[in-house]
């Protein structure tokens, strides 16, 4: 089919999981057999699109043969003159939602997400932004039927948080969030400002995909890990114990704490479970930076370090700088209606992919 890449691999990919399907055992890791299940439905429903788009331009070019041939019945010329419109607008609508699904999906578009906001440059303004952005998600993540649970946390005196992480937990969580991470600027006039003067802050933002423990090989050897007491603002909930926990990677020098929990071993589990996702975000960006080192294969590096978004309150307005995107319904989205913002994020991030996925095409021939 000219402008679509071969179907056949994605027909061989349907027998292979037809087969594994058809095993007695395939059901024993339920977590498997689900991802499986789900890519085994992609692809049935790719292929029978596929099919019928093949069908749809059989019967496209019928109706141009009969509409360009004087010696056709009338009767038959007017009928497909009336069908064609209808016939292409269906074969374009499939032909760009078989290339869209024919995207390579990422591995870990299915995994659950560890989110991490940090106060930037601003001051007192800066962590209460960082607190809105946690508020945020958390209302969006509810919308969705997902789980936040929080990792680690460093409020600020003025009632934000220099620091949050924590993880979210449903389906496809990762996949509806990764491109949400990047700095997040806002420009409102701060509650400690007497002068009414517009400032200027930000938050950076890492979204990362929850790693297990066969995706990233840590050796104890490379760890330093020490407890501490918890600390906090001061009064009731600070923990008596020494149950923080502090890990250090020393081949690459991150650093992750925990001390929500009031357990030691809690806090080490939660902080593992955040240097493992870290260290597999680091091992995906520098395959995509191998892979993508001559072009931009999605919207945003997933780079902490980039501005990707301004927050206006004084005019009620949000900006992706990324895609050129302006909504005025900012009071809606600090809510949590994430939903137009983010439908067109990926939309715009589909076009990109399908456009690599063309040019590999064209390479190949």
């Amino acid at each position: 089919m000219q402008g679509i890449p071969p179907i056949e691999p994605f027909q061989k990919r349907l027998k292979e999981l037809d087969e594994l399907m058809a095993a007695p055992d395939f059901f024993q890791d339920q977590r498997k057999a689900a991802v499986s299940s789900r890519e085994h439905q992609k692809l049935s429903s790719l292929v029978a699109m596929y099919e019928e788009l093949v069908r749809t331009t059989e019967d496209r070019e019928e109706s141009q043969q009969l509409i360009a041939d004087p010696e056709s019945d009338p009767d038959l010329r007017t009928l497909a003159e009336e069908e064609l419109p209808s016939l292409e607008e269906k074969e374009q609508a499939l032909r760009e939602t078989i290339l869209v699904e024919m995207i390579p999906p990422e591995e870990t578009d299915s995994r659950n997400t560890v989110m991490e906001i940090r106060a930037g440059t601003g001051g007192d303004e800066a962590s209460l932004f960082a607190g809105d952005l946690y508020r945020m998600y958390s209302r969006y993540a509810e919308s969705c039927g997902w789980r936040v649970e929080p990792i680690n946390s460093s409020p600020s005196e003025c009632g934000g948080f220099k620091e949050i992480s924590f993880l979210v937990t449903g389906e496809d969580v990762y996949k509806q969030l990764k491109l949400e991470s990047g700095v997040h600027r806002v420009q409102r006039i701060p509650v400690t400002e007497a002068g009414g003067r517009i400032h200027t802050s930000a938050a950076t933002v890492a979204v990362l995909p929850e790693a297990e423990e066969v995706d990233i090989d840590i050796s104890p050897e490379d760890l330093e890990i020490s407890v501490c007491r918890a600390s906090g603002p001061g009064g009731q909930g600070v923990n008596t114990t020494d149950s923080a926990v502090q890990i250090v990677h020393k081949p690459t020098g991150m650093i992750v704490t925990c001390a929500d929990e009031r357990s030691q071993q809690k806090n080490k589990v939660k902080a593992m479970k955040v240097l493992r996702s870290r260290l597999l975000k680091a091992k995906e960006e520098e395959e995509r930076a191998k892979y993508a080192a001559n072009r931009r294969t999605q919207i945003g590096s997933g780079d902490r370090s980039e501005r990707i978004r301004t927050y206006n309150f004084p005019q009620g307005r949000l900006t992706d700088h990324r895609i050129g995107l302006t909504l005025y319904s900012l009071p809606n989205i600090m809510e949590g209606k994430l939903e137009e913002l983010l439908e067109t994020l990926h939309r715009e991030d589909q076009k990109i992919k399908v456009e690599a996925m063309l040019e590999d095409k064209e390479s190949d021939n």
